[in-house]
């Protein structure tokens, strides 16, 4: 049965590195839905963050396929265990007249901030996990959404368990 799958991969920082884990997936004709990417303290490491939809065979096996390549340092599926998960999202509403407050109270409902404002708009910033923000658009769907940024997954295990050397 497929499912939603956070991998996390500590890799090397270096030129080339994100581009071949990325054919590893095209390559396949897997899909990446999102996929985010940073420094660790230590700068000579990145981790990356990535949410795929597939089932445990196909996990395995991309699993198995990551650690081959030779910048790869350690994979895990931290969406086998308990785990944190965060986005964060930008969102661009037109709020005229009484849909300002509709949408500021969708703001508050929601946690989120209103980060910019301008005579016809408003743009909010929110995270949580990719339900939640999924839920605060659906929320604002009858307004007029304008534009959406999203920085995709970040995620971490709890516990012990941990993506480092």
């Amino acid at each position: 049965m497929s499912k939603k799958r956070i991998i996390s991969i500590l890799m090397e920082n270096e030129p080339g590195a994100l581009s071949r884990v990325v054919g590893l997936f095209s390559q396949r004709g897997y899909n990446i839905d999102s996929l985010n990417v940073a420094p660790t303290q230590d700068q000579s490491l990145s981790r990356l963050t990535l949410t795929t939809v597939c089932d445990d065979q196909v996990t395995e096996q991309i699993t198995k396929q990551l650690n081959k390549l030779i910048d790869v340092v350690k994979v895990l599926d931290i969406s086998e265990g308990r785990h944190i998960e965060r986005e964060m999202m930008l969102i661009k509403v037109r709020a005229k007249g009484e849909d300002r407050a509709e949408v500021k109270r969708c703001a508050d409902i929601f946690r989120g901030q209103v980060v910019d404002v301008g005579s016809n708009y408003y743009t909010l910033m929110i995270d949580g996990d990719s339900n939640k923000l999924d839920a605060f658009i659906e929320a604002l769907a009858e307004l007029h959404i304008i534009e959406v940024a999203r920085t995709g997954v970040c995620g971490i295990a709890r516990s012990e368990r941990a993506l480092s050397l």
